[in-house]
């Protein structure tokens, strides 16, 4: 597997394989690597000729500068297991490799009504934080097919809004989410839980399971606040937002019968991180 650093090493090993023919899936990251990371690179191993997985931890989308110092980062670990999962490349830039200008940015992205809601009214700035690094990578893996995991719903709405705007070349293809046994969402921050925290964690995801079966049962007014309710009930756990809203649009609904697909997402507090998780209700 080859390790590259720069820009330009990556420039240079993707444009040997275009010119090759060679299809490209790319796997962007922020490292702390899991089975959830694991299983988009195996389906981008089956579906391309090469399989790039770029590992950094983007200062620019963090809003809280306590969780960005506290991020976890395993970088030798992740190439251990990126290579025995059959990874072609991996890209680890340092932030001056990516950010030669300093983190100050001068690329402004709009998003509309996607970035007014949940994740972006939490963590102002996060999202075009995550335009600006998707955007470079894009730009400079010009990849046949990026890969994105269903966790992190809204992220996925602004990247396919953002491919749409520019018009970038390649298919977002969007994975489901990898849970542990208990169902709790696989994620880098699972790790800093606690014994007590990731015990109590694993509610999150069996209340918004719970919570699918009351679709005909109950309105969606209900549901929202049996949801919130029974979270906020466990020990150690505080929800910061639960919404129910349009697939498409991540607009809150009123009624079952307001989108075609619906889509719970949630953000918690488990003490002292900050977790989220989606569930498909319609």
């Amino acid at each position: 597997m080859n390790v590259l650093k720069t820009c330009e090493d990556l420039r240079k090993y993707v444009e040997a394989h275009s010119v090759a023919g060679n299809t490209i899936g790319f796997v962007p990251t922020m490292g702390a690597l899991h089975n959830g990371h694991l299983s988009l690179l195996t389906r981008s191993v089956k579906e391309n000729d090469v399989s790039i997985v770029s590992v950094f931890v983007n200062p620019i989308q963090f809003n809280n500068k306590e969780d960005l110092r506290m991020y976890p980062r395993t970088l030798d670990k992740d190439i251990t297991l990126l290579e025995s999962a059959g990874c072609n490349a991996v890209f680890v830039p340092e932030v001056a490799e990516m950010y030669p200008e300093g983190e100050i940015v001068a690329e402004k992205y709009d998003f509309g009504s996607l970035e007014t809601v949940m994740e972006a009214k939490f963590r102002p700035g996060h999202f075009n934080g995550v335009a600006v690094v998707v955007k470079r990578l894009f730009d400079i893996a010009k990849p046949t097919r990026a890969y994105f995991g269903l966790k992190d719903f809204q992220q996925l709405a602004i990247i396919k809004s953002l491919v749409n705007q520019y018009d970038i070349p390649v298919e977002i293809v969007s994975c489901e989410i990898v849970r542990e046994e208990d169902g709790l969402a696989m994620s880098s921050r699972n790790v800093r839980l606690k014994a007590d925290e990731r015990k109590q964690a694993a509610r999150i995801s069996h209340t918004l399971f719970d919570a699918v079966q009351y679709v005909n049962k109950k309105s969606v007014d209900e549901v929202r606040k049996f949801v919130i309710n029974a979270i906020n009930s466990v020990p150690l756990l505080s929800v910061e937002y639960f919404d129910l809203v349009d697939a498409a649009t991540l607009q809150s609904i009123d009624k079952w019968d307001d989108a075609e697909s619906v889509v719970g997402c949630i953000a918690v507090n488990v003490g002292e991180v900050r977790l989220i998780d989606a569930v498909l209700f319609l």
